[in-house]
């Protein structure tokens, strides 16, 4: 019997559906389902993981830290059920294939569960990009003789580095804070360091700004055939003494010139995943945890393919021809004009998996957000084989005293694909105009200089995405790391005075945790692993970089802990001027009896609820949803009037509800649901 093992229970499913014969046998036990097939003459079971089936853990568990002697152990949660149903099922087979996500982590569920559970130290591997059939038969019929090891072991790798500094740097910081007589979680890691250092860095930019006024200066021009245009000066004016001689050019007579030029545009590029969750942030407001999570379940219904990808390509191999023609039926509006016998593509590949592309499925029932992700895909999809765009540019520059102004104006002359993926171009139709033209009007318009633009969830990611921090499946997750840490806040991104403490501690007592370029030292070494074939030489490059990174944690403990007593001072301070700003923040309206209804902490069990600042001479309370960052709402509830509440969770839409009792919830796209207290 051969056991095929798949990452997800659905994915197990579709490989079934795709290789059997004939009819499938759906088996259960605990709840834990598998398919018996046949193929040819063979039997196949196929089984799932539901992700990690192990984890790191310590040898001997100890609450001291650093930590570096670490091994895999077994999940204690969901997932022992699934490891026990593969173990049994592995003692009847005597073939055994991973079909398991293809990428370091798919690599190392499905290596961990051959070696642990099935008794194994090689196996068959399947390469897909999407579930669908045809590529799930080719897969399975082109199965590589061995495990990927450079994967694997990057994948171990990464793991046993992620929980050695993770683990070891919390304990760091926990232990300083509860010197200081405060139990509170906090977290730092490899790559969680430099993500605080980056958004702090912006939030002190934005905290020592100070705006400084300048004035634009605007012209009405009328040429002779009564024309008018407003022109612009191109340059700030710094000194307001300077606004008089741009005055006196009312009633003076200039020169016109227009000038046009076509401006070809071409498509945008093939999705990869971090532009998918830039683009969805755009148009959605959905985080790029929250798309990853969507692109996910997409893949998983086999309509898109392998999300986590960084590669910008669509090569021919995945057959998009036909896959044209099937969702040309379905969808004819984006069908026209589809001129290019080949996509356009972007400069980034990915040795695993091609970019994000619609597979030719045609979906049946998908939630508000699953079809607002999927159309966007299926629309740059598209856009990839459509013609280019056309735009006639003017600029029309008027010369008067000796001084240049300007305006630009833009018109689409050919659509070609802006009539298919969703982009903006700003339209100003100018008429053309030459020669002599006279100052109707001089005016001065004075503004403020801006702080620099915070941060979104999507633009960090596309920041560490830039700077090589992280990898694409995990830099969503540490920026939900970081909000639920309580050290930022907010869609448009302000650092926390914790976070910022906690940026200027590790400054300050051990900068090499927010060190950049040690971080990216480390993925280039893991990257290293990941692309090595001989596997004795992967392991060599595997022990340099543990043995690299425990002499860099020794030296980090070291700091920590000479100064673990003024780290704890200086967190607690930090942490008490975040509380008293969420103590500002809790404020969610008027009580009945004239005080403040306010979001409190209970000092036994430390939930939060919602009482009124003149307790105990009021004793109204409600109880708050114990997960999640919780901000006041703009908005008042429809059934009782009070004030409501937003509540912010990992990889979910925001969420609407009143805290008063009366159950009205509204998710992110409106709908009534029941109040998850």
């Amino acid at each position: 019997m051969q056991l095929i093992i798949s990452e997800k229970p659905k994915a197990s499913q579709k490989i079934a559906e795709a290789l059997a014969d004939s009819s499938i046998i759906k088996k259960s036990v605990s709840g834990v389902p598998y398919y018996e097939i046949t193929r040819g003459k063979k039997k196949i079971v196929v089984a799932c993981a539901v992700g990690h089936l192990f984890g790191v853990g310590e040898k001997v568990k100890s609450s001291k830290y650093p930590v570096q002697e670490l091994e895999w152990k077994p999940n204690d949660t969901f997932a022992k059920k699934y490891a026990s149903v593969l173990k049994q099922l592995a003692k009847g087979a005597d073939e055994f294939v991973v079909a398991c996500d293809y990428d370091i982590e798919g690599e190392i569920i499905g290596y961990n569960i051959v070696r642990f559970l099935c008794g194994q130290q090689d196996a068959k591997r399947m390469k897909f990009s999407t579930l669908t059939k045809a590529e799930l038969e080719g897969a399975y019929e082109e199965a590589a003789g061995n495990i990927n090891w450079g994967q694997a072991l990057a994948g171990e790798t990464r793991h046993f580095m992620d929980f050695m500094f993770g683990i070891s740097l919390s304990r760091a910081l926990m232990h300083a804070i509860k010197r200081g007589g405060i139990f509170r979680k906090l977290s730092i890691g490899r790559v969680q360091g430099p993500a605080l250092e980056i958004l702090a860095e912006k939030e002190k930019a934005i905290q020592k700004f100070k705006p400084t006024p300048y004035w634009q200066v605007f012209l009405v021009v009328e040429d002779a055939k009564g024309r008018q245009i407003l022109v612009t000066f191109p340059k700030n004016i710094l000194k307001k003494e300077e606004l008089a001689e741009f005055l006196e050019l009312k009633g003076k007579t200039g020169e016109a010139e227009t000038k046009k030029e076509e401006q070809i545009i071409a498509p945008p590029v093939p999705f990869d995943l971090t532009t998918l969750q830039t683009e969805a942030y755009k148009f959605f407001n959905l985080t790029p945890s929250q798309v990853l999570q969507i692109a996910q379940t997409l893949y998983l219904e086999g309509l898109i393919s392998y999300p986590r990808t960084s590669s910008q390509k669509l090569p021919a191999a995945i057959g998009y021809r036909k896959i044209l023609e099937k969702l040309a039926k379905k969808f004819p509006q984006f069908a026209k004009g589809l001129t290019r016998k080949v996509p356009v593509e972007g400069a980034q590949s990915d040795p695993a998996h091609p970019s994000i592309y619609p597979t030719g499925e045609i979906p049946k029932k998908l939630s508000d957000s699953e079809s607002q992700v999927y159309e966007l895909i299926l629309r740059r999809f598209f856009a990839c084989f459509a013609e280019d765009a056309l735009v006639e540019n003017k600029k029309i520059s008027v010369e008067v005293g000796g001084k240049e102004f300007s305006v630009k104006g833009a018109q689409v002359k050919k659509k070609g694909w802006l009539d298919i993926y969703p982009t903006k171009i700003d339209e100003q139709e100018l008429p053309d105009v030459n020669g002599k033209v006279k100052v109707q009007e001089a005016r001065t318009e004075e503004k403020e200089t801006q702080p620099p633009k915070r941060f979104s969830p999507a633009s960090i990611v596309t920041e560490l995405t830039k700077r090589k921090l992280g990898t694409k499946g995990t830099r969503a997750m540490i920026v939900d790391t970081l909000y639920e840490r309580g050290y930022i806040k907010d869609r448009s991104i302000v650092v926390t005075d914790l976070g910022l403490g906690v940026e200027e501690i590790l400054t300050k007592y051990s900068p090499l945790i927010l060190d950049e370029e040690l971080t990216r030292k480390f993925e280039e070494e893991m990257e290293a692993i990941q692309e090595e074939k001989d596997p004795v030489k992967i392991k060599k490059v595997q022990e340099k970089n543990f043995k690299d990174a425990r002499e860099v944690l020794e030296k980090i403990s070291e700091q920590l802990k000479r100064n673990e007593e003024k780290i704890g001072k200086e967190l607690v301070e930090a942490y008490k001027e975040t509380r008293e700003q969420e103590k500002k923040d809790g404020i969610l309206g008027a009580c009945t009896c004239g005080g403040e209804l306010m979001v409190r902490f209970s000092k036994k069990s430390g939930k939060r609820f919602v009482a009124c600042s003149k307790y105990p001479a009021c004793t109204i309370t409600f109880p708050l949803p114990q997960q999640g960052y919780i901000k006041k709402s703009s908005t008042k509830c429809e059934k009782c009037g009070r004030e409501m509440i937003m509540l912010l969770k990992k990889g979910r839409k925001p969420w609407t509800l009143c805290f008063a009792g009366c159950g009205f919830l509204k998710n992110g796209a409106g709908a009534e649901k029941k109040r998850p207290i």
